[in-house]
């Protein structure tokens, strides 16, 4: 059954709709919360450098001389054309910055979950082929062991064992501009020691999904009719069983973005995490801001995608959408 053209439209348009409410909702939300900074907010993000000169330009450029509907407004139109104004500390435009460091952060965080796919799916695969048996039983004690295991502590194991024991890999950094080898290897440690959570994550998700999977009518029709476990696993039952995961891919690059702040400062890397951290610790808001708004922006588009994607993958959903359409 063909998906119709304005059930597809519907869908996107609705996810769109959705993803823009959320974007308002969530930069109407980080504007408050950030002018809920007890005393004067130009003086607190200044701090010692709080000249009454220095004040009175900050008070300007970030319209804190308006009541607080002009100064929303002023915010969310800047930040919708990417003005978030010029940073008091290196006077550079402040998108400048986010722009910087964000290429780094982006490739730890697919990184991470690409090395969690190929490691989560074939884990779960051959868990859910040998339920109750002993592979099953010491594989789901390594998952849940990943999962409950803090990114801090790993990622110190690691640093401490593979970068300063062993000198197997870098210590610190992104790497070579120049060497995108020498940038793989920075890359290693970091990566690992987020995707490790989602590794055991993913395997238990694809384990349950795709026992699930094999008990349904086709399945046991495809049995019948003497069509190989092997085919029946890799052509037929896997491509279901992996819906739920492509359903989790959006917020699991959320999580890791998240979870890039405790990464990027243990390893010394520069990249959205270690900024917003450093900008907190110098008081440097707007820079702050800047960052969690590409960040809730990014986790927006990628569940979006994410739903366009299961609407293919997934032919229930086509179905429903076919049927709503007529």
């Amino acid at each position: 059954m063909s998906r119709s053209p304005g059930a597809i439209a519907r869908f996107v348009a609705s996810r769109l709709a959705s993803v823009l409410l959320t974007l308002f909702g969530a930069t109407v939300l980080l504007f408050l919360m950030v002018r809920l900074v007890p005393g004067d907010f130009a003086s607190v993000m200044l701090g010692p450098r709080a000249t009454p000169a220095l004040r009175a330009q900050i008070v300007h450029e970030m319209g804190l001389d308006r009541n607080v509907v002009e100064q929303l407004w002023l915010f969310v139109s800047r930040a919708v054309t990417g003005n978030f104004g010029q940073d008091v500390i290196s006077h550079r435009p402040i998108l400048d910055i986010v722009l910087e460091v964000i290429p780094n952060t982006l490739a730890l965080a697919f990184s991470a979950l690409a090395l969690a796919l190929v490691a989560g799916i074939p884990l779960g695969v051959v868990a859910a082929l040998r339920p109750g048996s002993w592979i099953d039983t010491i594989l789901a004690l390594l998952s849940i062991s990943f999962i409950t295991t803090p990114t801090l502590v790993v990622s110190i194991i690691l640093f401490l064992i593979f970068a300063i024991g062993l000198h197997w890999l870098p210590v610190a950094g992104a790497g070579d501009a120049g060497s995108p080898l020498d940038q793989l290897r920075h890359l290693i440690l970091p990566s690992i020691a987020m995707a490790l959570g989602w590794v055991g994550y993913i395997s238990r998700l694809v384990r349950a999904s795709l026992l699930d999977t094999l008990t349904e009518l086709h399945v046991r029709t495809l049995r019948a009719y003497g069509v190989s476990e092997l085919r029946i696993v890799g052509i037929f039952a896997l491509k279901l069983a992996l819906v739920p995961v492509v359903s989790i891919l959006g917020i699991g690059l959320g999580d890791l973005i998240g979870s890039s702040v405790v990464v990027e400062i243990i390893f010394a890397r520069p990249g959205i995490g270690s900024l917003i951290f450093n900008s907190i610790a110098q008081r440097n808001y707007p820079v702050v801001q800047a960052a969690v708004i590409f960040i809730v922006a990014f986790y927006i588009i990628a569940n979006l995608v994410v739903d366009l994607i299961n609407a293919m993958l997934d032919p229930r959903i086509g179905k429903s959408l076919t049927a709503r359409d007529g």
